[in-house]
């Protein structure tokens, strides 16, 4: 007997392994799927995808066998400073989203003012000015350079470097 062929798994998108250990739990958590989340900036558009995410879906009551299935209520969380715009935009998203979802499965949008955005830290290091004495250390590294733009990428590496402020 012989040994049974050995599988062959080809590669994966990391989104899509993500996707099928997330949606469950989105699904359960917040009513919705990763590709709603990873769709918002379009459906939202460029002024407003910053500013605002969606939070989940508050789907309706389970009803009787037999009965219609009724839309759902999007809660967005929303910046204070665009709260009007989105609100002005609700029909159009409204549109949208159910565009997205392929049936009238949002009927309203629910605004809910907080943070969005993440403060992160600039990791940009802080400068001092370079002394004449780290100047001229600096232009003697790069004299011998040749190629003039090479010289001057050179130079303002050179004295990045030194006059980086360390802790």
């Amino acid at each position: 007997m012989s040994a049974p062929p050995k599988r062959r798994r080809d590669a994966a998108p990391v989104s899509d392994l993500v996707a099928v250990l997330m949606d469950p739990i989105l699904k359960k958590k917040a009513g919705m799927t990763t590709g709603l989340i990873a769709a918002w900036p379009e459906l939202v558009g460029p002024r407003l995808s910053d500013v605002t995410r969606p939070e989940k879906l508050q789907w309706p009551a389970k009803r009787r066998p037999g009965e219609g299935m009724e839309p759902a209520v999007l809660v967005v969380a929303c910046e204070a400073s665009a709260a009007l715009r989105l609100q002005h935009q609700t029909s159009e998203l409204l549109d949208r989203l159910n565009a997205f979802f392929g049936f009238r499965a949002v009927e309203r949008i629910k605004i809910v003012q907080k943070t969005v955005k993440e403060w992160r830290p600039s990791r940009k290091p802080e400068m001092r000015p370079l002394s004449e004495a780290q100047r001229a250390q600096v232009q003697a590294m790069v004299e011998r350079v040749e190629d003039p733009k090479l010289k001057q990428a050179l130079a303002e590496f050179a004295a990045s470097i030194l006059g980086r402020v360390r802790p």
